[in-house]
């Protein structure tokens, strides 16, 4: 979103913070960049810094040989040459300040935030300053949605569901009456899809059959390409957005059994994941109705427990969400207390993902919504229809 003072400066008072130092190197802090709205191509080669006090004018940093970066924001501007000049600039920016926010995590717990390297945390600490980690800053400057986000996503949510109903009948065509398809056929016609849709992605679908569904992160290619045929299960995960500026993503994950009626042996996992991803759902929606504050490892915990009651916990080995944004994995909270402890608070205006899975050695099951939590609390499920049965892709079209 656009920078906005007031507004950042009215969350540093509501964090108790006395201000937000956002450094950045040769791009290393895509987070404090965006915040300031420093172009994506903007050339910085030189250390630059920002001091957002909770009160009163900011303060900027910057290399006399790139003296513009950040011409475009208010606040006066000190320019150093050498690096002695640079450190007693840093204290200038950030005189009368005792607790900053950086982006930065103790312990380097959520890597997701820390971009802020451990010598620039310790300059600033040595000069008695506390910092404290911007994480939840970041997502309401960062991560934080408007209309035009909403609707973009809407968008694409509309476009990539409906890829689905492709694929099944792509696969009922060229399936039945003993024919076979392969994975990265099926991949690329998810490409094509999204090319004749004005749809962009950052990385080609997952498209699983049998055991390769069973591996999360599965990534079909000619080396290790598989026929997809009658009596296979498929697992099939894609994500793109629209083909334009700020467009942001949305990520689905479905599962299917090419036949027409689907074997017990599925249906039973499937209906564990599906009632773990709707006790992730009614978490947020519950501590929403309730205004309750939400951490991102809470919504994993919620999901991780019916998994494991059913005794498949050592089968789910990945994080319950991510942040989504202009990435497919966005710079907001994370539904995770497995990967990380990710006590980020689920923020209205905010989306992410929720996706539990049980994966074993001769199939995987996951399935995957987008939960978008509006200005108003009100919690929206994308990728609607939600699937609650294994698709019969045999049985579920008509013959042609």
């Amino acid at each position: 979103m656009p920078f906005n003072l007031p507004n950042i400066q009215s969350a540093l008072a509501e964090f108790d913070l006395d201000g937000w130092l956002l450094y950045d190197f040769r791009a290393s802090n895509v987070l404090a960049r965006r915040v300031l709205d420093i172009p994506a191509d903007a050339h910085t080669s030189r250390r630059l810094a920002y001091a957002i006090p909770r009160q009163g004018a900011p303060r900027k940093l910057v290399h006399r040989i790139e003296s513009g970066p950040l011409d475009h924001l208010p606040g006066d501007k000190h320019v150093y040459l050498r690096w002695q000049e640079f450190e007693t600039g840093v204290a200038s920016l950030l005189a009368g300040m005792n607790r900053v926010a950086m982006e930065y995590v103790p312990r380097g717990a959520n890597p997701y935030v820390s971009r802020v390297d451990a010598g620039t945390v310790e300059l600033v600490r040595s000069l008695g300053v506390t910092v404290e980690s911007s994480g939840d800053l970041i997502q309401m400057f960062e991560s934080a949605w408007g209309e035009a986000e909403w609707q973009s996503h809407l968008a694409s949510s509309r476009l990539t569901t409906a890829a689905f109903d492709m694929v099944w009948r792509l696969l009922a065509e060229r399936v039945r009456d003993g024919g076979s398809i392969r994975e990265t056929e099926v991949q690329q016609a998810i490409m094509d899809y999204f090319a004749a849709n004005n749809l962009i992605t950052d990385h080609a679908p997952i498209v699983g059959v049998g055991p390769h569904s069973g591996d999360p992160h599965y990534a079909p290619c000619k080396d290790n390409d598989s026929p997809i045929r009658e009596g296979d299960f498929l697992l099939v995960d894609l994500w793109a957005k629209l083909n334009e500026p700020g467009a942001v993503f949305s990520d689905y994950t479905r599962v299917g059994f090419v036949g027409r009626e689907v074997p017990e042996k599925y249906t039973k996992i499937f209906d564990i994941v599906a009632r773990a991803r709707d006790a992730g759902i009614e978490c947020v929606r519950s501590a929403m109705a309730a205004n309750r504050p939400l951490q991102g490892y809470e919504v994993d915990d919620a999901v991780r427990q019916v998994i494991e009651a059913a005794g498949y916990g050592e089968y789910f080995c990945h994080r319950t969400g991510h942040s989504i944004g202009q990435e497919t994995h966005g710079n907001g909270a994370n539904m995770d207390n497995l990967e990380t402890h990710d006590t980020r608070r689920v923020l209205r205006r905010t989306c992410f993902s929720i996706e539990p899975g049980i994966y074993l050695p001769e199939f995987g099951v996951r399935s995957e919504v987008d939960v978008f939590v509006d200005a108003k609390g009100e919690v929206h499920v994308t990728g609607e229809p939600t699937q609650e049965v294994v698709v019969p892709i045999l049985g579920a079209l008509p013959h042609r």
